[in-house]
């Protein structure tokens, strides 16, 4: 009998890995930080627990294979090894046709949900106005990666290309793409006017992956099918910064479960619904299932809130910042070169993934931060997950040596970033 129960066990076990279309890989992150650098990993109760590194996910494993491509072999995935030289939106839509890479004939575009698989949270933010880097958001044992070229373009320009449009337009009117930053580990809007080049890594294979099947389990919770994660239909209902995140999660106790956690980056931007967005449908970047919070941004519109996640943005002075997803408008402060006056607009579309310090009062930085003049708020909501594969891991490496904490990106006030003719700044 004793036998009977552990096979059923196995069996059903087995049976719900098989429903997983859309396995969510770990975000590869093993450090753990407080509100400015790395720390030993937190005990349970303790401040900054429940992290992202405290969690093990599917970890990530690759194979490069010999004909130009590596096989994602937790997502079904097949991806080229090289992107190659830098090209317009069109032609990286056009040249997967074109691709026989491995002899395959059936490549295509990655949509930003197959290409933020790829995202490797170990690595390391840098400055614009760095001249060198070695540690991108990819692993490069398997893909080949290159920064951008110095001599002409910002270290950080390795924008990579994916065939998911923003339904709306992004910097007063430009016909916007979706683009991971693997430089500086980030999703924005990116024009897909003919001006603007970036990277190409063709993908083939798991035709599922990315596509959510949501449950409303009737208790205030939605489970997605494909991924395996339950998540909370509704919000916290208010901003908090990121300690106050982390201990919110780990103190909950919500339709029968006491096991909710922050979600990582990954976790998150998993449930974004890219054809939906708030200028297009008066709605967040998400399935109506869900039931978020609304706020009037600092145009006076009505909006939505950007969403904590538990995964720290490293840069090279430290941990000072967390990433978050924007279901709402990721807004920005443009300064007019001519006029010198700051008007505030979408820079980087509803579903973007940028990054806010984890403390500290978003009123010291009126005009937002980078050159796009992100908004800052540093109050954000919280959306709670569970399930999933998430191991508790209580140990983490031995702490790295790392500089004072510093900032490296100036209000965008005195902003150091070129402007083209146009007006327009480089991103």
């Amino acid at each position: 009998m004793k036998n009977l129960i552990i096979l059923g066990s196995i069996l059903f076990s087995f049976s719900m890995q098989a429903k997983i279309t859309y396995p969510i890989v770990d975000t590869g992150q093993k450090r753990c930080f407080n509100n400015t650098k790395e720390i030993v990993f937190p005990w349970k109760n303790q401040v900054f627990y429940g992290q992202d590194a405290q969690y093990n996910g599917n970890q990530p494993k690759y194979k490069k294979n010999s004909n130009g491509t590596v096989s994602d072999l937790v997502t079904g995935l097949m991806w080229q090894y090289d992107p190659g030289s830098k090209k317009s939106f069109a032609q990286a839509v056009a040249g997967a046709k074109k691709c026989r890479t491995g002899g395959y004939r059936d490549w295509r575009l990655a949509t930003i949900k197959e290409l933020y698989s790829l995202i490797d949270f170990s690595g390391t933010d840098i400055s614009p106005f760095s001249k060198t880097a070695k540690n991108p958001f990819i692993d490069t044992k398997y893909f080949k990666f290159n920064y951008g070229n110095t001599k002409t373009e910002r270290i950080i320009d390795s924008q990579y290309a994916t065939s998911t449009k923003y339904l709306s337009t992004t910097m007063g009117g430009n016909a916007t793409m979706f683009g991971v930053n693997l430089a500086d580990g980030r999703i924005k809007g990116y024009p897909s006017a003919s001006w603007k080049k970036f990277y190409v890594i063709y993908v083939r294979g798991n035709p599922k992956y990315g596509k959510n099947k949501f449950r409303d389990n009737k208790n205030a919770t939605i489970s997605d099918e494909a991924t395996g994660l339950m998540w909370m239909q509704i919000d916290s209902g208010k901003g908090m910064n990121w300690q106050q995140a982390l201990k919110y999660a780990e103190n909950f106790t919500y339709a029968g479960h006491s096991d909710w956690r922050l979600p990582n980056s990954k976790e998150l931007q998993s449930i974004v619904d890219y054809k939906r967005c708030p200028d297009t449908h008066g709605t967040p970047a998400i399935n109506p299932i869900f039931r978020l919070s609304t706020i009037r941004n600092k145009a006076g519109w009505v909006d939505f809130p950007f969403y904590w996640t538990s995964t720290t943005h490293k840069n090279q002075f430290g941990g000072s910042t967390a990433d978050y997803i924007s279901f709402g408008r990721a807004l920005g402060w443009m300064k007019n070169r001519f006029t010198g006056k700051y008007t505030l607009m979408d820079v980087h579309g509803a579903g973007a993934q940028r990054s806010d310090p984890k403390a500290g009062k978003a009123s010291l930085y009126p005009y937002g931060r980078g050159p796009q003049g992100d908004v800052i708020r540093i109050y954000n909501y919280v959306l709670l997950v569970r399930g999933g594969v998430a191991v508790p891991n209580k140990k983490g490496p031995k702490l790295a040596t790392v500089s004072a904490p510093k900032t490296y990106y100036r209000s965008s006030s005195k902003s150091p970033f070129k402007q083209s003719s146009t007006g327009k700044r480089r991103r």
